[in-house]
């Protein structure tokens, strides 16, 4: 049987202005322009530029001549008088001119592809053999390799392009490719690149005795020991392939770790650069700081005055014209979804210098000298509670935003860190721990790295109060490797 029941419940949702800036929010500076850009290609209401607020007339006895429908009720006046959203620049946008910082040209680069088909040309192959060679060349990774197994690369050509081939084919053409520039590109896995790279090496210093013995010995390391190398067991190496001068060791395994185990990202032109624009410019005036909002921040918008005056064509009209209310209908919507915007795009900055603000008072003593030492222990509910925000809004604030201080760029989230009691009580970042841990490694006896028990007994009689795996989690969050690996000869 249905039932009709009725039921009470509680429930928060947001409203389309907090959505709208919420996820304005969380757009970094680099990506502001283009939403910007998206919201003014859809809100014809919306406009760049800042004009002068002009005095226009207000409409009279508006409300006595409209229907008594309270769902189509609008008030022109609202429309008319909104100087407030004819321009806006907000304070604290940095110190540049209108038209400086608004363009960064970025040069023009070949792909790593368009330069492999460039070499590819130079094969001389037919038709049939340069589908094949593109097929291979597409299988290349970002970095340089092809991890695609041949099987399937003879299946796709046979699938995508009706052409058939076999595996020794695919091989013949690619040993060809991976005589391209950069060396390396076109290898299968991190031996046969670095092979790849020896061999050039050895073409490169044909008659010169020295470096060919040296290169030798490398090309016999990688090939013969690739396992005992990757773990540094150099005394296997020695040992396996009879060595007993150690200086010509030293000088092929230092060649082969000077080799690019990533042919793909190398410079000039093969990778995109990238640029990191700072939503926060901080400065040290004499011991005072000074933080300014860049100024990509603070775009000027107004609410379009053509749109507002219609309102006043409206009002000397036939308000009981049924297409007419219509169209003011749809215009009102325009501009409440212009005024919303610029609404957003304000409260944005806002709330992006009472962040930053509260993250600077916090971290002072740090943004004065660039110590990190001097960093405090520090997370979002502190600056959250600061400002008097959920903790929800400072973590997308501090997860896509940097800023630039004299001593670089700092993402924000680089400054918030859990605390470390130490032996005297006090709390300290444990970015500084990591500081103090990456100095301890760094002047180690390479020849005898310190283990991570020997590194948990120096920062506890630098007074740190630490367990052996919370220096193991540190460690691997510095990329460093284990004691093993950092052994040199």
């Amino acid at each position: 049987m249905q039932k009709l029941s009725l039921s009470q419940s509680l429930s928060q949702k947001l409203s389309p202005q907090q959505i709208q800036f919420i996820k304005l929010l969380q757009v970094p500076t680099a990506e502001l322009d283009a939403r910007i850009e998206e919201e003014l290609e859809l809100n014809p209401a919306l406009e760049e530029g800042r004009e002068e607020p002009e005095n226009l007339q207000e409409s009279e006895d508006f409300d006595d001549n409209f229907d008594d429908n309270s769902s189509d009720e609008l008030n022109v006046e609202d429309y008319l008088a909104d100087d407030d959203y004819s321009g806006y620049k907000m304070q604290g946008d940095g110190n540049y001119n209108d038209d400086e910082d608004r363009e960064m040209p970025i040069a023009m680069q070949a792909s790593l592809n368009d330069q492999l088909e460039a070499q590819l040309g130079f094969l001389g192959l037919d038709e049939r053999q340069e589908r094949i060679g593109k097929q291979l060349l597409g299988s290349i990774e970002s970095d340089g390799y092809i991890r695609r197994e041949l099987e399937a690369i003879v299946n796709d050509l046979a699938f995508s392009q009706n052409i058939e081939t076999d595996v020794e084919e695919l091989e013949e053409l690619l040993l060809e490719i991976q005589k391209f520039d950069p060396p390396g590109i076109g290898a299968r896995n991190l031996q046969e690149c670095l092979l790849i790279q020896l061999d050039r090496k050895k073409e490169d210093n044909e008659g010169d005795e020295e470096m060919e013995r040296v290169l030798e010995v490398a090309y016999n390391i990688v090939s013969l020991c690739f396992d005992e190398f990757t773990k540094k067991h150099y005394d296997k190496i020695i040992k396996k392939l009879s060595l007993e001068d150690e200086e010509l060791f030293k000088e092929a395994i230092s060649s082969i770790t000077r080799l690019n185990p990533k042919p793909g990202g190398v410079s000039g032109g093969l990778v995109k650069t990238q640029y990191l624009i700072p939503d926060f410019l901080l400065t040290n005036n004499n011991g005072k700081l000074d933080l300014t909002l860049n100024s990509r921040n603070a775009p000027e918008l107004k609410v379009s005055r053509s749109y507002s005056e219609m309102f006043s064509a409206y009002d000397k009209s036939d308000k009981k014209d049924k297409k007419l209310k219509e169209t003011v209908t749809f215009v009102k919507q325009k501009l409440d979804a212009a005024k919303w915007f610029i609404d957003a795009i304000k409260q944005r900055q806002n709330t992006l210098l009472r962040t930053m603000e509260a993250i600077v008072k916090y971290q002072y003593e740090f943004f004065l000298e660039g110590d990190e030492t001097k960093l405090r222990p520090m997370i979002l509910k502190d600056i959250a509670n600061e400002i008097q925000m959920d903790i929800s809004t400072v973590s997308r604030v501090a997860n896509s935003k940097s800023v630039q201080t004299d001593f670089g760029i700092f993402p924000l989230k680089y400054f918030f860190s859990e605390g470390i009691s130490t032996m005297s009580g006090e709390d300290v970042s444990s970015r500084e721990v990591k500081t103090i841990l990456a100095e301890l490694i760094d002047k180690e006896n390479k020849r005898k790295p310190l283990s991570d028990d020997k590194l948990e007994k120096a920062l506890k009689a630098k007074g740190y109060n630490i367990a052996r795996r919370t220096v193991a989690k540190y460690r691997e969050q510095l990329n460093i490797p284990v004691a093993r690996l950092r052994k040199e000869l």
